[in-house]
């Protein structure tokens, strides 16, 4: 377990050194022009904007499943009550994420893309915190959670901050969200999860995988019949893919010591 630990540390390492030399990234401002610019009922780009309605609906679900142990069962879905507080940052952020969304959406720019992206870095962080807390050690975590969201927030500020200043610089925060996600990943191959239901966060990553690619195709995808483009697209399936870590919560339960691996028995105890 060790050895697997001092691997993905000096991978981390690595990644934010080449995040660190590498020439700056600006924002493109092509990035803003999205294919679907339709007005209804006054609002324009309005697929866009509405579309971000789903992250409020996923996320206060989630919420009301972690502030509500009467209703849903969230008692049975952690071992430690502390184990919630990654979940409620997470799904706080995606609730959050409506609306920096459809102000984003309103008016498409640079000042405005930094409340859409702020929830984001914050609910991504908050996930590696989880599968750490429930693959590495319950309460390790829930201890650097405050740390891993301040680096999350202060990448995007620094984006926002580099933007203004004319020197645009997408390093860390593109870092910061595709590394992460690789962590959750390889978190999840390497190591055993403390609960049942583990391998439900490999479809929640590839419904975010396929937004991603939405994004990439949002022209192309709205070309196919002008119904939905591809950014809008993205929205559903991203909040399809924190719906599949809500579902998971409900249905999970904890793993008996006897099928924990020992290194992960050794983890708990230390």
């Amino acid at each position: 377990m060790r050895s697997r630990l001092w691997w993905l540390g000096i991978l981390s390492a690595g990644m934010f050194l080449i995040a660190a030399i590498v020439p700056p990234i600006p924002q493109p401002q092509a990035y803003h022009q999205f294919a679907d610019a339709r007005y209804f009922f006054g609002i324009p780009n309005f697929c866009d904007v509405t579309s971000g309605v789903a992250f409020l609906f996923v996320g206060v679900a989630g919420l009301r499943f972690l502030l509500d142990p009467c209703g849903w069962g969230a008692a049975g879905a952690f071992v430690e009550p502390f184990e919630r507080w990654p979940y409620l940052i997470l799904f706080l952020s995606v609730a959050m994420a409506c609306f920096g969304s459809g102000y984003y959406h309103l008016m498409p720019d640079n000042d405005r893309l930094m409340w859409d992206r702020l929830p984001i870095a914050i609910g991504i962080t908050a996930l590696l915190a989880a599968t750490l807390n429930e693959r590495i050690n319950p309460k390790l975590g829930s201890r650097l959670l405050p740390v891993l969201v301040a680096i999350g927030t202060g990448t995007v500020v620094h984006w926002h901050w580099s933007e203004q200043r004319g020197i645009g610089n997408l390093n860390f925060y593109v870092f910061v969200q595709f590394y992460s996600l690789l962590a959750v990943i390889l978190l999840a191959i390497f190591f055993r999860s403390r609960y049942t239901r583990g391998a439900d966060i490999y479809v929640a990553l590839a419904l975010y995988g396929f937004a991603k690619l939405a994004e990439l195709e949002d022209q192309e995808i709205y070309d196919l019949g002008h119904v939905i483009s591809g950014h809008t697209a993205k929205h559903l399936l991203a909040a399809a893919g924190v719906y599949c870590i809500l579902h998971m919560l409900g249905k999970r339960e904890p793993l008996p010591k006897k099928l924990e691996r020992p290194e992960a028995r050794v983890a708990r105890l230390s």
